[in-house]
């Protein structure tokens, strides 16, 4: 009932930003009540929990990324941000947007961040 369309992502030299952007549209029910959680899968890895918020407002992150991202949202637009600062060659990865803490099986297209030098 909801769909998530990620943009943002590209390439980055080690050291350097980028900042994620998930639109959400869909069930409005859904959308009032869940969490947000930004996901990645690098190759031959699997998806992982980057970062959550919870309708509440409480953050999580995976302890690689703790004090280097940040994940925000904006309610009136129904989007979800993820500041990625002094990125690192292992953050390169396809990054998605679902409900948090409990994900949809319904994954949108993705953002690739590439890292590198």
């Amino acid at each position: 009932q909801v769909q998530f369309v990620e943009s943002g992502g590209g390439l980055v030299q080690p050291g350097g930003s980028l900042r994620l952007s998930c639109a959400a549209s869909g069930s409005i029910f859904t959308l009032s009540i869940m969490g947000s959680g930004w996901y990645r899968q690098a190759p031959g890895k699997q998806r992982e929990l980057v970062a959550g918020i919870t309708r509440d407002g409480r953050t999580n992150y995976v302890d690689s990324v703790k004090g280097r991202f940040t994940i925000s949202r904006d309610r009136a637009k129904n989007t979800v941000y993820l500041q990625m600062d002094s990125l690192k060659f292992e953050d390169t990865a396809v990054y998605y947007c679902n409900k948090y803490p409990t994900a949809s099986q319904s994954w949108g297209q993705g953002t690739q961040v590439t890292v590198s030098s």
